[in-house]
């Protein structure tokens, strides 16, 4: 495998093989099974499907140690958002570096947010979907993700 050469693709467009690959990689990284054989026949492809891609497919918690990230997102213009936001990042162990905010149009105002996640107690992703349920925000986006891969 070629050293940085990635693209980030959300899983809703990909193949089901490759997604079954990240399912048998997870059950045997959590030792829910006993071997590649038995995740395999629990998610339903071959041995060589899983290793035709095992080394190609993972999810970005698994792949990308990152280091820093870009998010923006946009936020309903009420007290509280923001600082719910950040306090979420805070207790991830998310170190803030640059904070965007827009002037309010609307009641809605642009946020975008520079972040180090190498220092995360959770995963990258879960720390998006945390963001993403907080009530009064909309359209989040990860702009750019910094990886060691």
């Amino acid at each position: 495998m070629e050293q940085g050469k990635f693209l980030m693709i959300h899983m809703d467009v990909l193949p089901e093989v490759f997604i079954k690959v990240v399912e048998a990689k997870e059950l045997i990284r959590t030792g829910e099974v006993e071997s590649v054989a038995d995740a395999v026949k629990q998610v339903g492809i071959s041995r060589s499907t899983f290793y035709k891609y095992n080394e190609y497919v993972f999810t970005l918690a698994d792949g990308f140690q990152g280091k820093k990230a870009t998010i923006s997102m946009t936020l309903d213009h009420h007290s509280g958002i923001l600082s719910k936001l950040l306090e979420i990042i805070a207790n991830n162990k998310g170190n803030i570096l640059t904070i965007s905010q827009s002037t309010p149009i609307d009641k809605r105002a642009n946020v975008t947010i520079t972040l180090d996640i190498s220092e995360m107690s959770t995963t990258f992703s879960l720390l998006t979907q945390e963001l993403k349920s907080v009530e009064g925000v909309y359209k989040f986006t990860l702009d750019a993700i910094e990886s060691n891969a």
